[in-house]
C-alpha cells in the first residue's frame, strides 16, 4: 500500500544480543543460546560499561506451569508493573510495593535489569536477582557517578551463606576509563531510541520482559 506520509518503524525488538543471568552455583553469567538452545557459560572477569539499568519481575508460576514476566520500569514508587504469567494472563499490576505479596505468592520475584556494553562491542542485559541485587546497589550507590567515565566489571564470585544455604554474588569492581566513547555512543543512541518507543507503547512488552525462567532451584533462591 502506497501512502503520502512515511510511516514510522515500529522497532519493539530488545536491541540487546545477549541476555545475562548470574548462576551461583556455577560462579559465573550465562546465556541462553537460541540458535544452539542451550545455556552458555561467560567465564569471569565480565567487563562492561553501564547504559542504565531498571525494575523488572521475573519468575515461575506452578498454578500455570509457565515463567513469569513483567514491563520494564524506571521508578518503582510512580511507575506500574504488570505481571504476569506465560500460561495464566495477569497475576497483578500497581506500584511494586502494593503488588510485592502478590508477586511473591505467585512465585515471582524482583530482577535489576541492567543495560551494558560489553568488552566485545555487544549491547547486552544483566538480570540480577536476590542477593546479586543488594550487592550491585551498594556498588552502585558508591560508583554511579563513574558511569560515563569507566568500564567496569564482575572479577569473581563471593562466598555467602543464609541458614544452611550457601549462595554466590558477583563481585563488581571499577575497572580502567574509557578510552574512545564513540563506541559506546552507538549503543546509547540504539538503546535511547528502542526505550522512546517502550515506554511510549502502553501495550509493549520486551524481549527481556518475554525470557521465560525454568522452574528455579536452591541456587536461585531469592534472599
Amino acid at each position: 500500500m502506497s501512502t503520502w506520509l512515511e510511516r514510522p518503524e515500529q522497532k519493539s525488538s530488545n536491541p540487546a544480543t545477549k541476555f545475562l543471568e548470574w548462576k551461583s552455583n556455577d560462579k559465573c553469567f550465562a546465556y541462553y543460546d537460541k540458535a544452539k538452545k542451550e545455556n552458555v557459560k561467560v567465564e569471569l572477569p565480565l567487563k562492561f560499561v553501564i547504559l542504565e539499568h531498571y525494575h523488572t519481575v521475573k519468575g515461575w508460576n506452578d498454578a500455570s506451569e509457565s515463567g513469569i514476566y513483567a514491563n520494564e520500569v524506571l521508578f518503582t514508587s510512580t511507575e506500574e508493573l504488570e505481571v504476569k504469567a506465560f500460561k495464566g494472563g495477569v497475576i497483578a499490576k500497581g506500584l511494586y510495593k502494593e503488588i510485592k505479596q502478590q508477586i511473591s505468592e505467585a512465585g515471582g520475584h524482583y530482577c535489576r535489569s541492567i543495560y551494558v556494553v560489553l568488552s566485545t562491542g555487544e549491547l547486552a542485559n544483566i538480570s540480577l536477582k536476590g542477593s546479586s541485587v543488594r550487592v550491585y546497589s551498594e556498588f552502585d550507590k558508591l560508583n554511579s557517578s563513574k558511569w560515563q567515565q569507566n568500564w567496569f566489571s564482575v572479577t569473581g564470585a563471593k562466598e555467602e551463606k543464609k541458614g544452611s544455604v550457601k549462595y554466590t554474588t558477583p563481585i563488581f569492581e571499577v575497572a580502567d576509563a574509557i578510552k574512545d566513547p564513540s563506541k559506546i555512543i552507538p549503543h546509547v543512541e540504539t538503546l535511547q531510541e528502542y526505550m522512546r518507543q517502550y515506554f511510549k507503547l502502553a501495550d509493549n512488552i520486551s524481549e527481556v520482559d518475554k525470557y521465560e525462567e525454568k522452574k528455579e532451584s536452591n541456587e536461585d533462591l531469592d534472599f
